[in-house]
This record gives C-alpha cells, sequence and structure tokens, in this order.
C-alpha cells in the first residue's frame, strides 16, 4: 500500500443497480471513513466517528440515544453525554447527503444508502455468494469471491475509534474474517495449493496460536507437500 486511503469501490453484479457517480460510500473494515464519489469527507472526532459506524453497524435498524450513548461511553457516561450524541449527529448531518442519518423514535438511524455503500455488507454479500459456489463445487469462484471479500479490509476494523461498542465489533470482525480466511485456505488445499499455502498459514498461527482450525490446516499443508516431519511438529 502506498499510504492513501482506499476508496471502496462498489461491486457490479446482475442484479445490483448501478450506482450514482456522486453516491455515498463507508468504510468500517479499516478506520470509520466516508467518501461522496471520490471525494473523503470529513468525519470528525473519534467519538463522532464512533456515532457514525454504531449507526452503519445496525444497517438501517433505529439506535435510541441510550444505545448510543452506552456505545459510546459505557456504563459511566459522562454528564453531557444526550447533549454530546446530539451534536454528532447534527455534524455528521451536515457532512452527509440530506436525509441520510435521520431521528426517530428516540434515537437515529442511518437510511437511504445505495446498494454495497458499506464494505461490510459487500464482504457479507461475497462470502454467501462464496459459500453458494462452493455447495456447488465450483471452488475456483468460490476461492476468487472470498478472496474480495478479504481485499476489502483495509487494516483494524474501526481502526482508532473508542468506545467499548467499537471494541467488541472489532473482536467480532476479526473473527469473522479469520473464518473467511480459513475457509479460503481449505479450499487452496482441496484444489491442490499446498506448497503455497504453507506460508501463509505459518504466519496465521504463529500471530494466532491458539487457533486450532489453523493448527490443522497448516499440518495438512505441510504432510502434503512431503513435509511429513514438520508437520508432526506443528501436532
Amino acid at each position: 500500500m502506498d499510504g492513501r486511503p482506499r476508496v471502496p469501490e462498489q461491486r457490479r453484479s446482475g442484479s445490483a443497480r448501478s450506482a450514482e457517480p456522486e453516491a455515498l460510500r463507508f468504510g468500517v473494515l479499516g478506520p470509520v471513513r466516508a467518501w461522496r464519489g471520490g471525494e473523503a469527507l470529513a468525519t470528525g472526532s473519534p467519538q463522532q466517528r464512533a456515532l457514525l459506524a454504531a449507526l452503519l453497524l445496525r444497517e438501517g435498524r433505529t439506535a435510541t440515544a441510550a444505545e448510543l450513548i452506552d456505545a459510546l461511553w459505557g456504563p459511566e457516561p459522562p454528564s453531557q453525554a444526550l447533549a454530546a450524541v446530539r451534536t454528532y449527529a447534527s455534524r455528521l448531518r451536515k457532512v452527509l447527503d440530506p436525509g441520510v442519518l435521520v431521528s426517530e423514535s428516540g434515537g437515529y438511524a442511518i437510511r437511504g444508502l445505495g446498494e454495497g455503500a458499506l464494505d461490510l455488507v459487500q464482504a457479507q454479500d461475497l462470502g454467501a455468494e462464496a459459500e453458494k459456489a462452493r455447495g456447488t463445487g465450483d471452488l475456483t469462484r468460490a476461492r476468487a469471491l472470498l478472496n474480495e471479500a478479504l481485499d476489502l479490509w483495509d487494516g483494524e476494523p474501526l481502526a482508532g475509534v473508542p468506545g467499548p461498542y467499537a471494541e467488541n465489533q472489532r473482536v467480532r470482525l476479526e473473527e469473522w474474517r479469520l473464518g473467511l480466511l480459513e475457509s479460503r485456505l481449505d479450499m487452496d488445499l482441496e484444489q491442490g495449493c499446498h506448497a503455497e499455502a504453507v506460508s501463509e498459514l505459518t504466519a496465521l498461527t504463529a500471530a494466532h496460536p491458539l487457533r486450532e482450525r489453523l493448527r490443522e490446516l497448516l499440518m495438512l499443508a505441510l504432510y502434503r507437500s512431503g513435509r511429513q516431519a514438520e508437520a508432526l511438529a506443528v501436532y
């Protein structure tokens, strides 16, 4: 990477409607960011980005003010937490398109986004398509779809966003990413890419030593590469 933030492209498919040139895009599989077309939008302070992330991850569902306060500060919010939430929402409204951040039922929601506007939703759709392709025996397509999903990650999810909700979501999203990786590596081995998978699996098991599925895949890759002694050492 060259250090410049990557603008997520809307994925095209036969069923997806074309995006408007200036459509909003959002990223949570890395720093929390927003774009209008190719222009990065100013999403404000870390706390303001935390509120944006909490709304984006609800995928259109309303979050009450109390839920947002809990998401940003946990059980001991500051005395002016409600006023802060209202201020963050007001500032974000000025940045986003009209009617995107709405107030209703004592809370807030993000509505009216185009298909594939959020990188997380794109990754979820790709993962679901990969499962279908694998179910029909099309491992080549399934692997390609999983690689496309994994390429949407741009570092640590919700990077730099404070609050207990963001921390919990980081753990969840990292767990999901590892699951996608394990599925893709499993298919790599099914297609005979044993030697090629060893280096990636070695690095992953070093980074996640308690993850049993990665160790199993590394053992299998080593064994099928003719490195039986090393496979036994992993065990």
